[in-house]
């Protein structure tokens, strides 16, 4: 999902930024149970919900639960966003200013995290896990049209059926000037 203006104002917040992942990579929750995996409370929990609510990030999943028990999920499995697309709306770009850096963050946590569970990891796992560093000479047309192709070749591979053994996998491309 490409992120409008009004998405990426709501979405560049510490805990919503975070309540939208941990939707994304566990499922349906609670408020409750969200606020138990990330420290927080259940009244910011809430009220951050309903703002990711309110701009279609996340919806209330009636799927799941019983009685009152409100549940929510991401309405997407993915988002992304362009800086240049929100020229002349200083809020929208900050906000994708700040969320470009989450994301880095995010990113060297998930590796650092990897990195130390590596040694105890299955020998398959170990191997197919890898990290790569290309530097190439392209222009602006060309790391355009590579980047469409990989995102290609990914969404590929979102659409196939989970072999044995699957786990999630976090994979994250970053093609930038030098």
């Amino acid at each position: 999902m490409h992120l409008d203006g009004k998405q990426i104002r709501v979405l560049a917040h510490p805990l919503r930024a975070r309540l939208l992942g941990q939707l994304r990579v566990d499922g349906p929750a609670t408020a409750t149970r969200l606020a138990a995996a990330l420290g927080t409370n259940t009244g910011a929990t809430s009220y951050h919900l309903r703002q990711l609510a309110d701009v279609g990030l996340v919806t209330e999943d009636d799927t799941v639960g019983q009685g009152r028990e409100r549940w929510w999920r991401s309405a997407h499995d993915m988002s992304s966003w362009k800086r240049d697309v929100f020229a002349g709306d200083p809020d929208a770009t900050a906000a994708s200013d700040w969320l470009d850096s989450y994301a880095l963050t995010r990113l060297v946590e998930q590796v650092e995290a990897w990195r130390r569970v590596r040694p105890g990891e299955p020998a398959e796992w170990r191997a197919a896990a890898e990290s790569s560093d290309y530097i190439l000479d392209l222009n602006a047309e060309q790391l355009a049209a590579m980047n469409d192709e990989l995102g290609a070749v990914i969404e590929r591979y979102r659409g196939v059926a989970p072999g044995e053994g699957a786990r999630q996998v976090l994979f994250y491309l970053y093609g930038v000037p030098r």
